[in-house]
């Protein structure tokens, strides 16, 4: 029985939906009550990835068909990223380890064309000459077929954002491979910043500063496999880099994202944990161990790291932030955060089963008191009901005093978990009030991503889009635009594919003033 349910886990996670589903728990992985007729088993003895998550269909859809308009103040794209198996995972990996599959709305005066195009870095190109999987186990290089020693490891299938003209394709473990803009051909594939990289790694959400413009950002388990070692460093839009330091972390868990505030850079160490025994024995980098607490991190900017305060919490899981900011006298992060280990194809140190309450993510304000010297303990504060992860804002206010966040989830005002449709939330955290898009029945929605009406336009204005995955029509896509201060409105409108679209970590808006000619 706990086969079964682990292989469900992994196929719908692998689905269209990947975006909306990681982290969120068991009882809201399948945001659409018809998603799980959809997500059927494959044949006795297959891969859990012949299902729908081994995609490989790159495409190319012009003049999209739309229903609805584009507002005519919406120019430039949206680019998603996930991962997308060239060949089906060998049995105890994850979803996490297929290879990076970029899609891109192109949107230009009330015209959509849509492409994808697998990131061609090290590890696509070696598999693809090969004809078969070399890297065949979530971060262990040790299982690595010995012709791609030397290879960067990276799947560049987590996150993207656009750099000195480029986009760059995101995995923590391995720098960047930057892609042209237009076309999505890979041009570096392993994208050191011009030699300036101070790190052997590259975290998946650098940050954007509110005021500068400068990527904020980070590499953990910076100085090799296991290490302990956080490197920081800050870069100005055209490839100077103005600040670097390092710190080491209380033990090696997963640093997926981190917060930035105009003083302060801030991270939160889970205990999904470095496993080297799990590892030895052929299995991945991670698994949880419940024994370990958290420790809420933070350190100036600007400086030699030498000033970071580690403060001991209870055992939370926390992947992705919202927005963090600071003053005189606190420091604010609003997270998603759940009671254990929130996803279920991770494994459990102890042996115990997943279980899908403690793993349910809320959205959770942290907070420190920076009055005494050495504080002793942070807050901790549920926000919303609504479960769900992977969470958004406004992204010009990475490093600013935020109002608005945006979110993923299933409705948490149905009366029951049948009822409940996949939703877009906006939430106004000065009222504490939320507004929601309720999607059309038998429909899915990975994370959505913020487009300001302008540059200078007042936080919050703007759109709100997203993948709606139809799952009654052959699991087909569609891309919704909403308008953000209207949620409930419905969507302004919807381009769609003929198709499925590859599965979705995270997305990603370049406005048409940082678009190539």
């Amino acid at each position: 029985m706990k086969e079964k349910r682990d292989t469900l886990n992994r196929r719908t996670f692998m689905g269209g939906t990947l975006g909306a589903a990681a982290g969120i728990g068991a009882a809201h992985w399948l945001t659409g009550p018809a998603e799980a007729a959809a997500a059927q088993q494959g044949p006795p003895g297959t891969s859990a990835s012949t299902g729908p998550g081994l995609y490989r269909l790159e495409a190319d859809v012009r003049h999209c068909e739309v229903r609805g308009a584009i507002p005519s103040d919406l120019n430039g794209a949206f680019y998603r990223v996930g991962p997308d198996p060239q060949f089906p995972l060998v049995d105890g990996n994850i979803p996490f380890d297929g290879e990076g599959h970029v899609s891109m709305f192109r949107i230009k005066d009330g015209r959509v064309d849509y492409k994808s195009r697998f990131v061609r870095n090290d590890r696509w190109l070696a598999q693809d000459a090969a004809g078969r999987i070399l890297f065949p186990m979530y971060r262990n290089p040790s299982m690595d077929d010995p012709s791609v020693a030397g290879l960067s490891r990276s799947t560049a299938n987590t996150h993207i954002i656009n750099y000195k003209n480029m986009l760059l394709a995101l995995k923590e473990d391995s720098p960047p491979s930057a892609m042209d803009l237009l076309t999505l051909e890979t041009l570096v594939p392993n994208y050191t910043f011009d030699d300036l990289l101070p790190s052997r790694t590259f975290t998946a959400h650098p940050k954007l500063d509110s005021e500068t413009g400068n990527m904020v950002a980070f590499g953990y388990e910076a100085t090799g496999h296991g290490s302990d070692v956080v490197s920081m460093f800050e870069f100005t839009p055209d490839g100077e880099r103005v600040w670097d330091a390092t710190i080491t972390v209380p033990y090696v868990g997963m640093l997926h994202d981190f917060a930035v505030t105009r003083r302060y850079i801030i991270f939160y160490v889970i205990p999904m944990a470095f496993d080297a025994e799990q590892m030895a024995n052929g299995g991945i980098h991670w698994s949880w161990d419940s024994t370990q607490p958290t420790y809420f991190g933070f350190v100036r900017r600007d400086g030699d790291g030498s000033d970071v305060r580690w403060i001991e919490g209870p055992t939370r899981s926390a992947t992705h932030v919202m927005g963090a900011f600071s003053d005189d006298d606190r420091i604010y992060v609003d997270v998603e955060m759940s009671m254990s280990n929130p996803f279920p194809f991770m494994p459990m140190r102890d042996g115990a089963a997943w279980n899908p309450v403690a793993g349910a993510s809320h959205i959770t304000r942290l907070s420190v008191d920076l009055g005494p010297s050495t504080p002793q303990s942070y807050s901790i504060e549920q926000m919303y009901p609504h479960q769900g992860a992977l969470p958004r804002q406004d992204d010009r206010y990475n490093t600013a005093p935020y109002r608005y966040g945006f979110l993923a989830c299933p409705d948490p005002y149905a009366e029951s978990r049948r009822e409940a449709r996949a939703c877009y939330a906006r939430f106004d955290h000065q009222t504490r009030q939320d507004t929601l898009y309720r999607s059309e029945e038998a429909t899915s929605l990975a994370e959505c991503c913020f487009a300001p009406r302008s540059a200078d336009a007042p936080e919050g204005s703007g759109y709100l889009m997203g993948l709606a995955t139809r799952n009654d029509q052959n699991r087909r896509s569609d891309l919704v635009i909403l308008d953000a201060e209207h949620l409930d409105e419905g969507p302004v409108a919807t381009v769609m594919l003929p198709m499925r679209a590859p599965g979705q970590v995270h997305g990603w808006w370049v406005p048409e003033s940082q678009m190539p000619g």
